[in-house]
């Protein structure tokens, strides 16, 4: 006997079509952060003070979270619509060589990005 059984949700739909909106401008995030990394690396390579080099890692910091956010979103439309709801449509999803294209950039994003905040942006002691 089989039951019927909704394939996806509404709030699914809706996350779903988000999620590819935001992806499409992570070609755009991906190259500020480029930019963002490229300046750090030539205030390093110029001896810049510490505030400068702070200012430049926020910048790049904020920069990688926006790529992120935006490679997130991209590995989570190529699942599909079914996997916001099950997790073994996931897993599956995870499987597929644009899945684990999109899993691979999203850990190596994440990795930069935690590289920068523990060593990529100086303390600046507080002015009193």
């Amino acid at each position: 006997m089989a039951f019927f059984r909704p394939r996806v949700s509404r709030e699914a739909e809706v996350r779903f079509h988000a999620d590819q909106e935001i992806s499409q401008s992570f070609p755009e995030s991906l190259d500020k952060a480029r930019t963002a990394e490229q300046r750090v690396r030539e205030l390093q390579a110029a001896h810049a003070d510490e505030v400068e080099l702070r200012e430049a890692g926020l910048a790049l910091d904020k920069a990688l979270t926006e790529a992120l956010r935006a490679a997130e979103a991209g590995q989570r439309a190529t699942f599909g619509v079914k996997a916001y709801d099950d997790r073994i449509a996931r897993r599956k999803a995870r499987a597929t060589p644009k899945g684990a294209m999109w899993t691979s950039e999203v850990d190596r994003l994440r990795t930069l990005r935690e590289q920068n905040r523990l060593t990529g942006i100086p303390r600046v002691p507080a002015v009193r």
